[in-house]
């Protein structure tokens, strides 16, 4: 049986034909539902360019396909190619096959309002919380309350009618956006391939698969005196990755006496906003703009120079930065959303939006090299977690149970 699979991210289509993304979402990403499937095709947005940007990688191959949705950012672009989006959205929805949707996400949500009246089955990877992406802070605009309530409303609809929903944190995620229970068995454990046909299954995997090289050899020992280097990874194309709380953080860091500077990797619209931020706050001297880095190695290189790992976001799934962060023995701190506490000792986070509190948190961080390097050890180990052996089996028999769910609704509905 085919998947056809939706998801929020953008492709860029060069002029021969050929689909590219970064190195998260590339081919090799794909393949993994080639494990149960026979063949993937994928659903996203997409833009079309010359030639491929320097460091992406191909998506489609051998059993891969690629339907391209007319890109759009935002409800006001959104809103203007409504029809054409929406004729794109409705065409890529299969006849046959299963469907599996990446979500939240706006394609998710008019797939899932088409099939309403048909009952075509589909199942449910949830990456991220559209209750934390509209919170007050992360989105300005003047519809963000009414966006907040609707697009989690959603979510928790699509949750309740899928036939199978993964969750990307252990319980996060799951409290939010529950899934109908037909069994204490079934909820909430890991699925075997004897999950009950036509029944809902909860389970929960990560999207992250980490390399052998990803994880450091040997432990890292923290410096007793600075200066000292934080390190942040994330897109600058939204506020959601709290870049400027950390900016805040860092200038009372100075005022009080510690010698800190930070790196930012990452790039998009809120570089300059941000910039100016470091500015005013007189600390542009202390903040690396990094920009986009390839991922791998040269990511992996700025990890290794820093002493500590900060995220402050204000929403996340499970945030793979953090755990490659971890993977390096970088002790981190970060915020109190989605997946991050389950990921971070209860003392290492601090709540969203509070840059006071995160810069305490820092001070008392590195004023600790005993406490770092047991913080060092035990994220570490559990980066280890992430390893593609301890998640394949869980992902494997959570695709067979959608294809064995969606093959009893055709047979059904054949007669």
């Amino acid at each position: 049986m085919d998947v056809t699979v939706s998801l929020e991210a953008r492709y860029q289509i060069a002029r021969d034909g050929s689909v590219w993304s970064q190195a998260g979402m590339a081919r090799p990403f794909w393949e993994r539902y080639l494990d149960v499937f026979d063949r993937v095709r994928v659903v996203a947005r997409a833009t079309r360019i010359e030639d491929p940007p320097e460091g992406w990688l191909p998506v489609t191959g051998k059993n891969i396909s690629f339907c391209p949705i007319p890109d759009f950012l935002g409800p006001w672009q959104y809103l203007q190619q409504y029809r054409v989006v929406r004729k794109a959205i409705r065409a890529a929805i299969p006849k046959d096959g299963a469907l599996i949707m990446r979500v939240g996400s706006q394609i998710a949500n008019v797939m899932s309002s088409e099939l309403r009246h048909s009952g075509y089955p589909y199942a449910l990877e949830v990456i991220g919380d559209p209750y934390d992406v509209f919170a007050p802070g992360v989105v300005e605009h003047p519809l963000r309350p009414f966006f907040r309530w609707h697009f989690a409303n959603s979510l928790r609809t699509q949750c309740l009618n899928a036939i199978g929903v993964a969750y990307v944190t252990r319980h996060s995620l799951q409290n939010r956006y529950p899934t109908r229970r037909i069994s204490e068995s079934l909820s909430d454990v890991e699925l075997t391939g004897d999950a009950v046909l036509g029944g809902i299954a909860s389970t929960y995997f990560s999207s992250i698969e980490l390399e052998a090289s990803s994880i450091a050899e040997g432990m890292r020992k923290a410096r007793t005196a600075g200066p000292y280097r934080i390190i942040t990874v994330g897109s600058l194309a939204q506020m959601y990755k709290g870049v400027d709380v950390l900016i805040e953080a860092i200038s009372l860091c100075v005022q009080g006496g510690l010698d800190v500077s930070a790196t930012v990797v990452g790039d998009g619209k809120f570089r300059a906003s941000l910039e100016a931020l470091a500015r005013s706050r007189g600390v542009e001297e202390r903040l690396e703009f990094a920009g986009q880095l390839t991922a791998g190695k040269a990511v992996r290189d700025r990890l290794d120079q820093a002493d500590l790992f900060v995220m402050p976001s204000r929403t996340e799934g499970l945030p793979r930065a953090l755990i490659e962060a971890m993977a390096r023995g970088l002790p981190c701190v970060g915020s109190a959303v989605g997946g991050i506490p389950e990921l971070l000792a209860e003392d290492d986070v601090i709540p969203p939006s509070n840059p006071k509190a995160l810069a305490l948190k820092i001070q008392e961080v590195l004023g600790q090299p005993t406490r770092m390097d047991a913080m060092s050890n035990r994220n570490q180990a559990i980066s280890l977690e992430y390893g593609d052996q301890v998640l394949r089996q869980r992902r494997q028999a959570f695709y067979r149970h959608v294809l064995d769910g969606t093959k009893e609704w055709h047979d059904r509905n054949r007669h």
